[in-house]
């Protein structure tokens, strides 16, 4: 039976992927393995190839975008480069945030001397609401990092009001896109935030270690990132040990060796995502087909139901009495592959999900929950 796939909050899949991939990463592996010296043109082509379909990707002005490790690694550039400007200040984000990013700030805290304000969750509440982001969000606030689309909640926030607050209070205003690009439309010259960090995971069906890092260019002028090393530099095989300058543009974030091999195995589902159609609104039915099916049965959505509010998931929160690894483990068994955080079932239908694995999933359900 065909898999039921519905795990594109994770690792996403288009039809064609496999073969590409190993294609991309056969090419990669006999440039690498050939007898001569051109492999670090051949393959900073490649990686010049998965920045410029990022750019294309979100509107991003050349020059203003770089690769990373992960999204982790990304924001910790960011943080090394604003070195003392949030000194004395607080840096605010949701506790619906990403964990790895709020673990990062955390730590960060007491040696950067800024103070870590995390807006709380109302009471049963599966989202973190705007208006408790903007209540907690004043002049003494020198970041703000806001999460495009949440992992537990599928929750949009309205980024253009909270973005016209923070330039009302005199923030930077960072953006995690990682959950929602590829499958909600996100455009810079739209949306111009300061700086945003994402991943070619999830709905862009990438490989991992390919994360990105984009900063608006006046700001990146002015970042002098600690982190930094041979690829910083305008020419990274400058070796005057005296002679250290950063590259003028989004460069300077690089480091040390750049993770190539992720990027070159990215390429391929950027390319892919670049000429797809219809992406959306085959998600969207299949959402609203989940959720209509979810009401009839009585299940609790996670979610918001105003489709202008959620991305491209669907979550549902499971009773207390069922057990939810064996849930997953039993869907999994028939061939129904999604995952649960706790006692919330995620749910994201993508490319290779079919409208008729919607009652597929329901039926498989029925006797569980």
């Amino acid at each position: 039976m065909t898999p039921a796939y519905f795990l594109y909050h994770s690792i996403g899949q288009y039809p064609g992927k496999a073969p590409q991939m190993a294609q991309a990463l056969s090419q990669f592996a006999d440039i690498w393995g050939a007898h001569d010296d051109a492999q670090w043109p051949r393959v900073l082509d490649a990686r010049a190839e998965f920045i410029d379909l990022w750019c294309r990707l979100i509107d991003a002005p050349a020059g203003t975008l770089t690769s990373a490790d992960n999204v982790t690694a990304a924001l910790y550039s960011v943080m090394g480069a604003l070195g003392d400007r949030l000194r004395g200040k607080r840096v605010l984000i949701a506790a619906d945030c990403f964990p790895s990013l709020h673990f990062l700030l955390a730590g960060l805290a007491a040696r950067m001397g800024f103070t870590l304000e995390t807006v709380p969750l109302r009471d049963g509440a599966a989202w973190v609401h705007d208006d408790d982001m903007l209540d907690a969000w004043g002049a003494d606030v020198g970041l703000a990092l806001i999460t495009f689309v949440t992992s537990i909640a599928s929750h949009r926030p309205d980024l253009e009001r909270l973005l016209a607050h923070g330039r009302d209070r005199g923030s930077l205003v960072g953006v995690d896109l990682t959950q929602g690009v590829g499958i909600v439309p996100f455009s810079l010259r739209d949306t111009p935030v300061d700086f945003c960090v994402s991943t070619t995971l999830k709905w862009l069906c990438g490989t991992p270690g390919a994360g990105i890092l984009q900063m608006r260019a006046d700001l990146i002028a002015e970042m002098t990132p600690e982190l930094r090393g041979w690829f910083s530099q305008e020419n990274p095989f400058a070796w005057d040990l005296d002679g250290f300058t950063y590259a003028p543009d989004a460069r300077r974030f690089d480091h040390g060796t750049p993770s190539v091999l992720a990027c070159v195995g990215s390429v391929p589902a950027l390319r892919w995502h670049a000429g797809a159609t219809g992406l959306r609104d085959h998600n969207r039915a299949l959402t609203s087909e989940i959720l209509r099916r979810a009401e009839e049965g009585g299940m609790q959505i996670a979610s918001p139901t105003e489709e202008a509010r959620r991305g491209g998931s669907v979550m549902l929160r499971l009773p207390d009495r069922v057990d939810a690894p064996a849930l997953v483990d039993t869907l999994r068994g028939q061939g129904i592959h999604l995952d649960a955080r706790g006692q919330i079932l995620r749910l994201s239908p993508g490319a290779i999900t079919r409208a008729e694995d919607i009652p597929r999933l329901f039926e498989a359900l029925k006797p569980l929950v």
